[in-house]
């Protein structure tokens, strides 16, 4: 046997003696707190010079270094540089950071007793996932004070989300240059290719517990409990989420989950309406009127275009009719109420339980006058100006009054100019629909299709041109996301905000006013624009003086309205389920099929978070932002359009159900370990939500007056109906109106035709004095129809504000707590102050005895 080869072996051997699946350096002492990688190119000098430079200032900020050489690496071309925080550099940095740590064991116990509260074991977790830590009052920390608080053990007293937090600060911050001192941080070393990569390790492997017993596994039970689809009705472990991700992952899913379980009542209430419809299907008079060959089979319609579309008979409609009903009934005001007060309810009980979740997670005091302390890396090297600073009183960087002006003008007209892009692009849209649709009636008079048995009755050219155009729309839709998902941080980094949270609010407002226009534009012309500017026959109007507007579907726009949203909701769950969770699963699997076959003492731990997928150069922020959008888009489709479809909370709660657990499963086992980062709350979100409940019920009101039939079949029911009782026997006849087939225009008449003409509107019949103007009964209708939007807006209004008002925001619980806890570090601290005063009086008593014997007996 040759000597590489009994090398080899002996390599292979010391390898399998030390496992290289831990997060501690070799010594086994030192927790490995994070991981920098990079290949070592040929031609990389000046990397070289920046990787030596930065390193160099990294031991000098107190940090501990240990590089595994590419020969240890699977690819063999790799470097690894674990990174360890000693504690005199966590005490410092916490001290800075304002972190607050435990004092004292909280005394306040818990004395509520939920009534049945044995019905809820099934959905219960154990305690020690629920409670992975006990309860303390928590101060902040003060390195000058350290015997006050309760440390037992210092390399675990700051678990490894603080650690790997300070550590990110430290390297976001640390220079990288001799020449340059504002070339600095980890950020624009892996912008410049410097390093390839830097994460802070999992703790274990998702699927099993760690070897080593100092590892807490808590990767492995957030999978076991949490991330696996069969939990799917369990309860989520949040202050285990939270210890291991951090707050800002933490309330994320506890907003999920809260949104999730409300969603329940609304989705319920829903399927209620619905059934409604469906019990009272025989009570649908106009449809049946519509079915009827006697009535709707005897009366002609007016052509939906010019030319190519032929004379059509009303009786064609009975099952969009029939379709409509199901969400056009008594029901949907009920429901339109009943959401106006739901989405108050949620966002009053949201309320409490951020607060709740505030207390617990020690983010009370968490203002933003302490962030004002963690200024943004980009902010300090961009600001050349100083000045000082009242609170702090230091001198600090700041951007110029004239050069702020100037960048929030050119930032806004960018957000206008691709708003404006996204009109343009609907108004496209609405032009090819107006365009393709006399061509669509006209190829398909004759086709073949008409002769299928099942479906032909359904390919119209009212299909063809929707399901065309929808698709358009959606390529648009998904080009224009793409674009501006990109557009909109390059112009938030111009703008150089200050702090993480100013940078995140105004991140935050750009993307929800360009999402919110791309997303529910195509709602709103259905909604309030289509059917309602088309004119009557002989005096059609026209867009651009080209293309006839376009009218509603044979069975109203109610109907179409609701297809849209089915469409919308379903197609854009599926897609993102699949984009999400199938796309990060490929992309693992091909990353490290090679390294599946080697045994797990030669995968490192570092290697194998090396391969998971990485939250991009934009980091942890802009990927919850993607999951934040798209829920709060969901959250807008079911509360700004809900009285069209009463199903719409349902088919969320669904996709919800299975959304928190791909959130869960793509987190803990397809993608790296977030660095922690602590947030006060879901910050300028909650004004978003605040502003949709508002705009909620105004567009539901609408919705039932302008786009539903439910007013006008009130008219008629109570001011117009035949005969002495109040019935609905006649509303078809009363709803339309008649036109002269002789008074066509050329470009309007069809190539063929029948006699008489009817048209929905009310305007009076031909031969009148006042023909083809709208009759007494349609400005009744109107007046009906702006009362009720006021009536209905107010109600909900006034019963908004008073559940807002009789709800408080805080529980007097954590009222308490919170006073307890502010009581105790006062009294604590005075006492611990008092006590090193006593001692140090006593040393000094000490002495001046000693020194005064000694003077005596000299």
């Amino acid at each position: 046997m040759c000597a590489s080869e009994i090398s080899l072996q002996r390599d292979q051997v010391d390898k399998q003696q030390q496992s290289k699946d831990s997060v501690y350096f070799r010594d086994g002492m030192r927790r490995i707190d994070f991981v920098l990688s990079y290949i070592d190119d040929k031609d990389g000098e000046k990397k070289q010079d920046r990787r030596k430079e930065f390193e160099a200032n990294l031991e000098k900020a107190g940090l501990e270094l240990e590089t595994e050489d590419k020969s240890e690496s699977e690819d063999g071309r790799t470097y690894f540089l674990k990174i360890h925080v000693p504690w005199e550099v966590l005490a410092t940095y916490a001290d800075v950071l304002k972190i607050k740590v435990p004092f004292k064991t909280n005394d306040i116990t818990d004395k509520k007793d939920v009534p049945m509260s044995w019905l809820c074991m099934p959905y219960r977790l154990p305690e020690h996932v629920m409670q992975p830590e006990p309860d303390y009052f928590t101060a902040t920390f003060d390195k000058s004070k350290i015997d006050f608080f309760l440390i037992e053990d210092k390399e675990t007293f700051f678990p490894p989300s603080t650690r790997n937090r300070i550590v990110y600060y430290i390297l976001s911050r640390c220079p990288y240059s001799k020449e340059d001192k504002d070339k600095k941080g980890i950020k624009r070393l892996l912008n410049n290719g410097t390093y390839a990569a830097a994460f802070p390790l999992h703790d274990s492997r998702y699927w099993t517990r760690s070897r080593d017993a100092n590892c807490e596994s808590e990767r492995y039970a957030l999978y076991k409990y949490w991330a696996r689809f069969s939990r799917f009705y369990k309860e989520q472990p949040l202050n285990l989420i939270r210890k291991y991700y951090g707050e800002k992952i933490g309330i994320y899913f506890a907003w999920l989950g809260f949104y999730t379980e409300m969603l329940t009542y609304a989705a319920v209430v829903g399927l209620l309406c619905f059934i409604y419809g469906v019990a009272s299907f025989d009570e649908n008079v106009w449809s049946k009127e519509i079915c009827n060959e006697t009535i709707g089979g005897q009366i002609v319609m007016c052509p939906l275009c010019d030319k190519k579309c032929g004379y059509w008979m009303l009786s064609t409609t009975c099952s969009s009719s029939w379709q409509s009903y199901l969400f056009d009934n008594t029901a949907t005001v009920f429901f339109a109420i009943f959401m106006g007060i739901w989405v108050t309810l949620f966002l009053e009980f949201w309320k409490r339980r951020q607060a709740q979740l505030e207390y617990e997670w020690d983010l009370v005091d968490m203002e933003e006058e302490q962030q004002q302390l963690q200024l943004r890396p980009e902010y300090e090297t961009k600001c050349t100006h100083l000045r000082l600073n009242r609170v702090t009183q230091e001198m600090e960087p700041y951007l110029p009054l004239t050069s702020k002006c100037a960048r929030s003008i050119l930032s806004g007209a960018t957000v206008l100019f691709w708003i404006s892009l996204i009109i343009a692009s609907i108004i496209g849209v609405i032009a090819y629909r107006l365009a393709v649709f006399a061509a669509f009636a006209s190829i398909m008079k004759d086709s073949p299709t008409n002769k299928l048995d099942v479906v032909g009755s359904l390919i119209t050219p009212q299909l063809a041109t929707s399901v065309t155009a929808s698709c358009i729309n959606f390529v648009i839709i998904m080009i224009l996301n793409f674009l501006y998902e990109r557009v909109a941080i390059k112009i938030t980094d111009m703008e150089v905000p200050k702090t993480h949270v100013e940078y995140e609010n105004k991140l935050t407002v750009k993307m929800f006013l360009f999402q919110f226009v791309n997303y529910y534009s195509s709602c709103f012309y259905v909604a309030f624009f289509k059917g309602k500017f088309v004119g009557y026959p002989g005096d059609y109007a026209y867009m651009f003086g080209k293309w006839r507007n376009e009218e509603c579907e044979p069975g109203g726009c109610l109907i179409e309205l609701t297809t849209q949203l089915v469409i919308v909701m379903v197609g854009k769950q599926v897609w993102g389920n699949i984009q999400e969770a199938l796309v990060p699963w490929l992309c693992n699997w091909w990353v490290s099929r090679s390294a599946r076959n080697h045994p797990e003492s030669l995968y490192s731990r570092w290697e194998q978070d090396h391969d998971l997928q990485s939250f991009s150069q934009l980091g942890l922020l802009i990927k919850l932002f993607v999951y934040i959008i798209y829920v709060f888009i969901q959250f807008g489709f079911i509360t700004l359009f809900v009285a069209s479809f009463p199903l719409a909370p349902l088919l969320a709660l669904m996709n919800n159900i299975l959304e928190v657990r791909v959130d869960a499963w793509k987190f803990t086992t397809q993608f790296r370990r977030p660095v922690a980062a602590k947030v006060h709350n879901i910050g300028a979100w909650n004004e978003i939500l605040n502003m949709i409940a508002v705009f909620s019920v105004v567009t539901n009101a609408f919705i039932v007056s302008f786009t539903s039939d439910m007013i006008p079949r009130l008219v008629y029911k109570y001011a117009y109906h035949l005969g002495n009782e109040s019935t609905m026997e006649g509303y078809i006849n009363n709803s339309l109106s008649v036109f002269n087939i002789s008074k066509f225009q050329p470009k309007n008449r069809p190539d063929d035709g029948e006699n008489p003409d009817w048209y929905r509107d009310y305007r009076y019949p031909p031969g009148h004095e006042k023909r083809y103007t709208h009759t007494m009964q349609f400005w009744h209708i109107l007046a009906a129809k702006l009362a009720f939007i006021i009536i209905m807006e107010h109600v909900v209004f006034v019963v908004k504000f008073f559940v807002a008002w009789l709800i408080p925001d805080v529980p007097s619980d954590v009222k308490a707590r919170i006073k307890r806890e502010r009581y105790l570090i006062q009294e604590y601290l005075h006492n611990y102050e008092l006590e090193k005063l006593k001692i140090q009086l006593k040393g000094q008593c000490h002495f001046e005895f000693v020194l005064h014997k000694a003077l005596n007996e000299e």
